[in-house]
């Protein structure tokens, strides 16, 4: 039963229809856990409004009787952000699934969080546009869930994050109030609210409206798939073709062991004994698409790829971005579990990253696939492991946190597009000083004063990273300042 009062129960249903309140074990089980597995916890009760009036009404309900919310998605996030409190109230927008308007002249579109984030591109096809942030899971993920942890995806490093592809959200606080950030405008007066929202995890408020750019569909697109017997090699030859001024719409890396994963999955015709490959996807005008190609092929010769295959139409293509996107579950079929990383490093570093993990793969005796985002230096190890095993989540957990780490040490960061939530938020301690955290609790603060949104996840308190401190300094690893508490 619920770890909530019935009392309470009886108030949400008040607000909502019978059967939009969750409340019983077996009702509650689907919503423990978001795409990181790793991490569960039965919510007290799950609600599912359908209008924006209903949402403030729960807002004020929980406000009034100091309940704690979590708002969710489709649950694909990877961070356990979405990860529900036993006392708390899980919030599902899931039935905010409307494109409520696309506006070909302005080329935008006015949409509810719980709209799928290919659902958008499919709807501006018609018209001739696109969506451009394209995560691997945007089949299933949503773009209240993209905003929330400012998911990135395969297109990201020409059309950017979706902080980038997005003009204005409408929100509902702690309080319950409405509150809009930015507008149709290219600009708006006063703060840059907009973008704090974008990556805030549910912290901040909950969304129930976004206004997304759309961008014309190119008029032509060219997809590269370049063989390599050596990863260096591979890493240095993204470095060149952005050096060279050319900016792929995409450029993704995978090693030999998601290669073999991906390969015996969707039969994309990858090369099995390649050490590593590179796809390139180049877009633009039919003349600039033409001269591109030439050009990146002449680098990757150059940069040593023992086999280059260049699409021949547009089927060809999506085979070789089909086994890309379907990366992560054939890995999946390699191993009983896997633990799925998320870093960012420039990309001058790409080869000692990968030294490092190599390293590291070999300290904890755990295998490791690697999928990049390698143009924007955005990393995705896959640590194989089985939760059957007593202590191995334990090892890969901190084996993951030494990867983050190594990120952090290069100059990059502990996230790209996955968020901190409860996964990375060690690591937190690594990347911001005691300073810059106390700033990010003064924004929570005035948000949220009563912690009562998606409380304990993506900033620790100082306390916490204080005792983490104490623990690398103990393990000779990291040394940290003592930290006062918060």
């Amino acid at each position: 039963m619920t770890q909530l009062d019935h009392r309470f129960i009886q108030q949400l249903r008040d607000i909502l229809p019978d059967n939009a309140v969750l409340h019983e074990e077996e009702d509650l089980r689907p919503y423990e856990c978001d795409g990181l597995s790793a991490y569960r916890q039965l919510p007290g009760a799950v609600a599912l409004p359908e209008t924006v009036a209903q949402v403030q009404a729960i807002m004020r309900l929980c406000h009034q009787q100091k309940i704690p919310v979590v708002a969710r998605g489709a649950g694909t996030g990877l961070s356990g952000g979405a990860l529900p409190l036993e006392h708390g109230l899980l919030l599902s927008l899931a039935k905010f699934n409307q494109i409520l308007d696309i506006n070909a002249l302005a080329r935008s579109a006015r949409v509810q969080p719980g709209v799928r984030n290919l659902a958008i591109s499919e709807a501006a096809k018609p018209h001739g546009l696109f969506y451009a942030p394209d995560p691997s899971s945007q089949i299933a993920c949503t773009i209240g869930g993209n905003v929330a942890e400012n998911s990135g995806g395969v297109h990201c490093l020409k059309y950017g994050l979706t902080v980038h592809n997005v003009c204005r959200v409408e929100m509902v606080d702690v309080e319950g109030n409405i509150i809009t950030l930015g507008s149709a405008a290219l600009d708006s007066p006063g703060y840059d609210f907009l973008a704090l929202i974008n990556g805030s995890e549910g912290m901040l408020g909950i969304i129930t409206e976004i206004t997304v750019k759309l961008l014309p569909l190119p008029q032509q697109t060219q997809v590269l798939m370049a063989a390599f017997d050596d990863v260096i090699k591979a890493g240095k030859a993204v470095a060149e073709i952005i050096s060279s001024g050319i900016i792929p719409a995409g450029l993704e890396m995978m090693d030999q062991l998601s290669i073999e994963a991906a390969e015996d999955f969707v039969h994309a015709g990858y090369p099995k004994d390649a050490k590593a490959i590179l796809l390139c996807e180049l877009d633009g005008t039919e003349t600039d698409v033409a001269t591109a190609t030439d050009e990146v092929n002449s680098i990757l010769q150059s940069a040593g790829a023992c086999d280059i295959r260049i699409a021949h139409d547009i089927e060809e293509q999506q085979l070789l971005w089909k086994g890309r996107k379907a990366a992560f579950p054939a890995v999946g079929r390699l191993s009983p579990d896997y633990y799925c990383m998320d870093g960012t490093i420039p990309r001058s570093k790409l080869p000692d990253v990968l030294h490092r993990i190599h390293e590291l793969s070999e300290e904890y005796g755990l295998r490791v696939a690697n999928v990049f985002h390698a143009g924007d230096g955005n990393l995705h190890p896959l640590i194989l492991y089985d939760a059957n095993i007593a202590g191995e989540l334990e090892r890969t957990e901190e084996f993951g946190g030494k990867i983050l780490e190594a990120c952090v040490a290069m100059g990059g960061s502990i996230t790209g597009e996955h968020g901190v939530g409860m996964e990375k938020i060690n690591q937190m301690c690594v990347q911001f000083n005691s300073l810059e955290l106390q700033q990010f609790h003064a924004i929570k603060h005035a948000f949220d004063p009563e912690q009562l949104l998606n409380p304990g996840k993506a900033v620790p308190t100082l306390h916490r990273c204080a005792e983490f401190g104490a623990m690398h300094v103990h393990n000779g690893k990291l040394k940290f300042p003592e930290l006062p508490r918060f």
